[in-house]
């Protein structure tokens, strides 16, 4: 299989981890690229031009993180990262997870294009909102992990947002006044598969 990726985007990290966390890492060939500068491969991979896409040992071409997550729980030997006596809960947190890394993304590319106009317009107050709203729940939802414990799609999809929170817009200061999340945050990604996969 190839994965198509790049260093800074936190929907392929996402798929990263995975890859790492079934086992499949030797299976898997990294294709590192630059989506923004319509890499022809890329491209062939998934016409939107987008990251992450894989393509299958079959050569079936798959987009959209959580997609080719799920695709990715059926492989390994490692428990499934959908657990089916916990289906509800992960589902909640895996959207937590990515509402939170999509306000995120979102307001990092607005400001890239829109400069000061980004944070201060509608759209950019209401993602803003979200973000805190979300940071919120979680500090009161999420459980206190153990250190062995398996990790779920939620999980990952929680910890990855917060990181690029902090790499992407680290003025929020997310874990000043939320202890119980920070707590968990470091917890998960204690994990190798998070060390491995830093932003850089």
């Amino acid at each position: 299989m190839e994965l198509f990726l790049n260093a800074t985007s936190p929907y392929a990290r996402m798929v990263r981890i995975i890859v790492m966390e079934r086992g499949l890492a030797d299976t898997v060939t990294l294709r590192w690229c630059d989506p923004w500068a319509d890499d022809a491969d890329l491209i062939r991979a998934n016409p939107a031009g987008r990251i992450p896409a894989l393509i299958t040992a079959k050569g079936t071409t798959l987009s959209e993180s959580l997609l080719i997550a799920l695709y990715l729980d059926s492989f390994g030997q490692a428990e499934p990262m959908l657990p089916h006596d916990q289906l509800e809960q992960v589902l909640h947190f895996t959207g937590l997870g990515q509402s939170l890394m999509d306000a995120a993304f979102t307001t990092v590319i607005s400001r890239k294009h829109q400069d000061s106009e980004a944070d201060g317009g509608v759209l950019g107050q209401r993602r803003w909102r979200g973000i805190r709203r979300t940071l919120d729940q979680l500090e009161g939802e999420l459980p206190t992990p153990q250190p062995t414990s398996n990790v779920t799609l939620g999980d990952i999809a929680v910890a990855v947002a917060l990181d690029y929170l902090s790499f992407r817009l680290p003025e929020l200061t997310w874990g000043n006044s939320r202890p119980q999340l920070k707590a968990w945050h470091h917890t998960v990604c204690s994990r190798d598969s998070f060390r491995q996969t830093a932003f850089a």
